[in-house]
């Protein structure tokens, strides 16, 4: 998970709310230090985290509970509304306007540029774009050939010339090709710090470029360090937003995160992992939301549309809620939650699931299954997929033996198929107390949601 050590400190204060028999000041005292903790802890500047805490104190103590709150989910509000101010309220979203719309990214050495202009041409591409890179790195060895990997494993067009030293040249070889795209994306020089010599030749490019947006990004682990390098390069190249990276990997990500959210220069994109899918919009709303386990279900929709379209959504969710979905069925939703990524990310974007606290292990062991489960469908024959109830005896040890499983893996497929078909029926018409009582049973096959409960 994305910030998991600062996600976990808020989830555990929230907790503290949840189990205090008053609202008293001993507890708002309480939240207000566990919450200083878990920010300082993220490299967060002191004076901020102060001002925060001191707007969380100020506004329990002058509003009154609505009427439609309980005095303990109106402190969960305030600190949910709060955090959301103070990383940027509503987010940024780019809008494109025109063709091509171009973007230039700029930023230090180390900061993950060329990888960031891979991820946001995936991300654009993904919404119908026809997107070109551009490489106009002269001064890092192989940058043009990492580009070249990268946007040739999305199938993105990908210009530069290696033997050229001069970024301007190379741009005015490209200028008029890449005008049959609908969007430009332009990766620059970086340098060890923002000289003189850098912000000429950023200058220089984006005079020649005109680029509609230019995102500088940052690397997550210099933590608050991020305001100043977003103060310097957005008063001397007037940067329009920031892509923070590898939050995923990094206890100084919130530092990073809010540092740059207070400056004049908003955060627009995020970077949370090494694949080139692990990147998304930055929505405070949401960001939020996630970290303190309420889950996120725009960015859950958001994937499960590129994993997989609409109309077969439609068709799949229709009959799993009739309960006539077979095993070809299955294995299409589970091709479609791979896409989706790995099942520890899904399972904090699913609103409450995130205060499970389910071990990692255990969504390790679930993911393998799911792998097994995969090979030995694909050892079926189309009848067995199309009506998996005649899958007995001979037929799972020939399964077994194509798939390179055992034979308790398909017996447990067979099994889920078949209390996920009763599931969906007490979905269409059962009571809650029978859709508990049949999770305990459905939850003895996935590991840990046979403790869940219905409220």
């Amino acid at each position: 998970m994305v910030l998991e050590k600062l996600g976990n400190s808020l989830k555990s204060t929230l907790e503290k709310i949840a189990k205090s028999v008053f609202v008293d000041e001993t507890l708002i005292n309480e939240l207000v230090k566990d919450i200083q903790r878990a920010l300082l802890q993220s490299d967060v500047n002191v004076k901020l985290v102060f001002g925060l805490t001191n707007e969380i104190k100020e506004r329990i103590k002058r509003e009154k509970t609505p009427s439609r709150l309980t005095q303990k989910e109106h402190l969960v509000h305030i600190v949910y509304e709060e955090l959301v101010k103070f990383l940027g309220k509503e987010g940024y979203k780019i809008n494109i306007n025109k063709t091509p719309f171009k973007i230039m990214l700029v930023g230090l050495f180390g900061s993950g540029k060329t990888t960031t202009a891979a991820k946001l041409a995936r991300f654009f591409q993904k919404r119908a774009f026809k997107i070109a890179l551009l490489q106009l790195d002269v001064w890092r060895p192989a940058a043009f050939k990492q580009l070249k990997q990268l946007g040739d494993s999305i199938n993105v067009q990908v210009f530069g010339n290696e033997k050229q030293k001069d970024p301007i040249k190379i741009y005015k070889e490209f200028e008029d090709e890449l005008k049959k795209f609908d969007m430009v994306i332009i990766d620059t020089a970086g340098r060890d710090a923002l000289s003189d010599e850098l912000i000429k030749e950023l200058n220089n490019i984006n005079k020649l470029v005109k680029a509609d947006e230019r995102l500088l990004v940052v690397s997550a682990d210099i933590g608050q360090a991020a305001e100043a390098q977003a103060r310097a390069f957005h008063n001397t190249c007037k940067v329009s937003g920031i892509i923070v990276t590898k939050l995923e990997g990094t206890a100084k990500g919130g530092g990073a995160l809010i540092a740059c959210s207070v400056t004049e220069a908003p955060v627009k994109f995020i970077g949370v992992g090494e694949k080139i899918t692990d990147f998304e919009e930055f929505n405070p709303k949401g960001f939020v939301s996630r970290l303190l386990g309420m889950g996120d279900i725009e960015a859950l929709l958001e994937k499960a549309r590129e994993a997989i379209n609409e109309e077969d959504a439609e068709d799949l969710g229709k009959k799993f809620l009739k309960g006539e979905f077979n095993l070809i069925d299955l294995y299409e939703q589970m091709q479609a939650m791979k896409k989706m990524g790995p099942l520890s990310k899904i399972i904090d974007l699913v609103p409450g699931m995130g205060t499970l606290k389910l071990p990692k292990d255990m969504l390790d062991v679930q993911e393998r299954k799911l792998e097994k489960w995969k090979f030995a469908m694909q050892s079926m024959t189309r009848e067995e997929l199309e009506n998996p109830e005649i899958i007995e005896g001979g037929r799972i040890e020939r399964i077994a033996k194509g798939s390179g499983t055992i034979t308790k893996d398909v017996r447990d497929l067979v099994k889920q198929y078949r209390q996920s078909k009763k599931l969906m029926k007490v979905f269409k018409g059962g009571s809650m107390k029978n859709m508990e009582s049949l999770m305990k049973k459905f939850g003895k096959g996935v590991p840990g949601m046979g403790q869940i409960k219905f409220k």
